[in-house]
């Protein structure tokens, strides 16, 4: 089994481990970069069984998370794609101009990788913002619009992708900060990337041990 790992930066590429059956790429900050860099990975080094987007998140109001806490996307949620409009926000779907495959800005992850990788740890939506929320009316607002417990910058784009190429995809995260009112916010970047390697690990060898069955 050959397995993708996209993170956006390499801090947190250096805490996921090494394996041989794995290939780690950083590929960068944001939507538009993680999906650019996850197809030429699948295109260049490919054929991959499974992608998986993995790196640090914010945790979202409401959510019971707390730094360090390990969480498996059941969902990613594109938060911007759509219009405003005087009586509140539409996606695109509603629209008529469909982003994929899936309904609205919901893009699902592999069920087989949920469970395998799920077990054990807290699943849950994840929103993908190109707006990080500093005030607290924009975390509520990302809650609002899409359910997420957390909230990154490339998740649902790296699994749109890998969705692209016909190959399953996940999104886990490690948390390293609260959101909300930037001068409240609490952060632990370091905590959060030593929490995820050996949930990594873990993952990792469950699906080598499995085979995606």
């Amino acid at each position: 089994m050959k397995i993708l790992i996209v993170t956006a930066v390499e801090a947190e590429a250096k805490a996921i481990p090494a394996s041989k059956n794995t290939m780690v790429l950083a590929g960068g900050v944001g939507r538009t970069n993680s999906a650019a860099a996850t197809t030429a990975a699948i295109l260049e080094h490919g054929p991959f069984d499974a992608v998986i987007n993995a790196g640090i998140a914010g945790i979202l109001p409401d959510s019971d998370l707390e730094i360090g806490d390990i969480l498996v996307a059941d969902a990613c949620h594109y938060m911007e794609e759509g219009i405003e409009t005087p009586t509140g926000f539409r996606d695109l779907d509603d629209m008529g101009f469909p982003l994929g495959d899936f309904k609205g800005n919901h893009v699902p992850v592999d069920p087989a990788l949920l469970r395998c990788c799920g077990q054990g740890f807290r699943t849950g939506p994840i929103a993908t913002v190109a707006t990080c929320a500093g005030t607290d009316s924009r975390a509520h607002e990302v809650v609002s619009r899409t359910g997420a417990l957390a909230e990154a910058m490339e998740g649902a784009s790296v699994v749109h992708a890998a969705r692209l190429q016909g190959i399953p995809a996940i999104e886990v995260r490690s948390m390293s900060n609260t959101t909300g009112d930037q001068d409240q916010q609490i952060w632990d970047i370091q905590a959060a990337l030593a929490a995820i390697t050996d949930p990594l690990r873990e993952m990792v060898d469950r699906l080598i041990s499995s085979g995606l069955s």
